[in-house]
């Protein structure tokens, strides 16, 4: 059903793609489906964009923002890294929700899209870049804090991955409990 009350802004789209991203890629984004799924007609979508691919490019710059250095900023600023790497590990397991679709996975299947590449590249960054400013802080040198920040990062990854296809795993509390005993250096 259409409504053509409704007046949705670019950023609207650009959500709805990355609902589409997370639940099948890149080749999920079509501009129809989409347009079905928001209740408007196609035309909503060309008031905001020229084709597919600026709406992708949006899609992947809203991931990259609210998923990379922005979305850590709050944390970042936690002047107590054992609080602050508590925190993060925290949030991020209980974000992992059971059987739920993942923007970032997703991605891994179009990483030989340019666009792609650089979002992930970023989002990866910045999450690196916090964990290893995080450990070092924590008094491990450089080298070791990098490395560390590497395979907490990985575990991350891990349960989100697992999370897609496990819906009796633990939950997210004991997960975030455990997941702090194992990368919170005594």
């Amino acid at each position: 059903m259409v409504n053509e009350s409704i007046r949705l802004s670019a950023q609207d789209w650009a959500r709805a793609a990355l609902k589409a991203i997370a639940d099948g890629g890149l080749a999920a984004v079509a501009v129809e489906p989409l347009a079905r799924t928001l209740g408007v007609t196609k035309g909503s979508f060309y008031a905001h964009y020229r084709n597919r691919d600026e709406l992708i490019t949006a899609a992947l710059t809203e991931w990259a923002h609210s998923h990379g250095e922005a979305a850590l900023t709050e944390l970042a600023a936690l002047s107590d890294p054992a609080r602050r790497l508590r925190e993060l590990l925290t949030v991020v397991v209980q974000a992992v929700q059971p059987l739920a679709p993942s923007v970032h996975l997703s991605l891994l299947g179009d990483r030989n899209d340019s666009r792609v590449r650089d979002a992930v590249h970023e989002v990866n960054r910045a999450r690196l870049d916090l964990l290893t400013r995080t450990y070092q802080e924590l008094g491990l040198p450089p080298d070791r804090a990098a490395s560390r920040a590497r395979v907490a990062y990985a575990a991350i990854l891990g349960l989100l991955h697992l999370a897609q296809t496990d819906p009796d795993g633990p939950d997210s509390a004991a997960l975030a409990e455990e997941a702090t005993a194992v990368f919170l250096p005594s």
